[in-house]
């Protein structure tokens, strides 16, 4: 009997781990391009927008990581002032630039 309930325990407790295991994996934010995508709508916010201009920024050759543009408004500033006049990423360094070229520019 007892060999029998620490199968059971056992089992339980992986079951657990796995339902838990997945329930972590469905939380993380899912980004396409500046947008995050939610309940399949996609809704701009601050953490897609950083990961999108450090994308942009590492084209141009900057290494910069999404967390580090997001934890250190100085190097948002400084990653908006070399690749702020892209297209891609203008509007979300509009107030960033150190310049004063915050207007979007459209050809």
């Amino acid at each position: 009997m007892s060999t029998y309930r620490t199968l059971a325990l056992a089992s339980l407790a992986a079951l657990s781990m796995q339902v838990t295991m997945s329930a972590t994996a469905e939380a993380k934010i899912h980004c396409d391009g500046p947008y995050q995508m939610s309940s399949g709508y996609p809704i701009r916010t601050p953490y897609c927008e950083d990961n999108y201009l450090a994308t942009v920024a590492r084209g141009y050759g900057m290494t910069v990581s999404g967390a580090q543009v997001r934890h250190s408004y100085n190097l948002k500033r400084d990653v908006c002032q070399v690749v702020g006049n892209d297209t891609r990423v203008s509007e979300i360094c509009v107030g960033v630039r150190r310049d004063g070229s915050n207007k979007i520019w459209t050809p």
